[in-house]
């Protein structure tokens, strides 16, 4: 019986850069690829993307086959419902709530909120960003955990489309309604601002790909966050233009 699973919120129908999962992104690998890749060294876990039954989302369907990773079609704008019976179908209890748009997830930083899930029983468990939940930044580096039966909890409570849509915000809009839990993360984060990396338009797809392509000339393997910082640092072209598209898309 599956216990701890990682699952996609993925579709091609993004209105800023349409089907951007499925673009090349690194040397030949999509977006898509480099996640699951990731995903893949994360121990004890399974991997299933939830995506929609809108027959825009097939080719999705067809390359979570060809990467042998479970898929499940769900609504398209009942995202939480959508999570609920991913879950409920692959029988996963313990959800880690992946956005597609990351391709900068940092594998340890997984493994951390891993342990966290299997060792605590907690509703909800995140990284606290300068008193900001992670998702709700655009690092792009991690991931949120949530208990199925959270989920169904959010059901039963609200009705309201926008909670329906954005799986787990009603859980810190009322946090004393749940178990919550906060995972730091590396102080060194706060003084990089200007660090967008999750991919919602062109320049950002284009920016960040340049971004990964110079830093794994060097070797195979994927940068963790510490590496990334550095490189940005003492690359401020890439900064610049990340600055220049936060303010762009900023955040609701």
């Amino acid at each position: 019986i599956m216990t701890t699973a990682f699952i996609i919120q993925a579709r091609m129908g993004s209105t800023r850069l349409p089907g951007k999962l499925l673009l090349p992104f690194c040397d030949g690998r999509t977006i898509l690829d480099i996640m699951v890749d990731k995903l893949r060294k994360v121990e004890d876990t399974d991997i299933i993307i939830a995506t929609t039954l809108n027959p825009i989302d097939m080719p999705i369907v067809a390359k979570a086959e060809k990467m042998g990773i479970k898929c499940y079609r769900g609504s398209e704008n009942d995202v939480l419902q959508r999570f609920v019976d991913a879950a409920q179908y692959y029988g996963a209890k313990k959800i880690i709530r992946v956005c597609s748009d990351n391709p900068f997830i940092d594998v340890n930083e997984m493994r951390r909120l891993v342990a966290a899930a299997k060792t605590n029983r907690e509703d909800y468990i995140s990284f606290d960003v300068d008193g900001v939940p992670s998702i709700l930044t655009h690092y792009g580096f991690w991931a949120e955990y949530v208990s199925l039966d959270a989920l169904l909890r959010i059901k039963e409570l609200t009705k309201e489309p926008f909670y329906h849509e954005h799986v787990t915000n009603y859980i810190y809009k009322h946090p004393s309604e749940f178990d919550i839990k906060w995972l730091d993360v590396d102080k060194a984060i706060l003084n990089y601002k200007d660090i967008r990396l999750t991919i919602d338009t062109p320049a950002d797809m284009e920016n960040a790909s340049r971004l990964l392509h110079n830093l794994m000339k060097d070797g195979d393997s994927y940068p963790d966050i510490p590496q990334i910082l550095q490189f940005i640092q003492e690359h401020s072209e890439y900064s610049d233009l990340m600055r220049k598209e936060i303010q762009n898309n900023q955040k609701k």
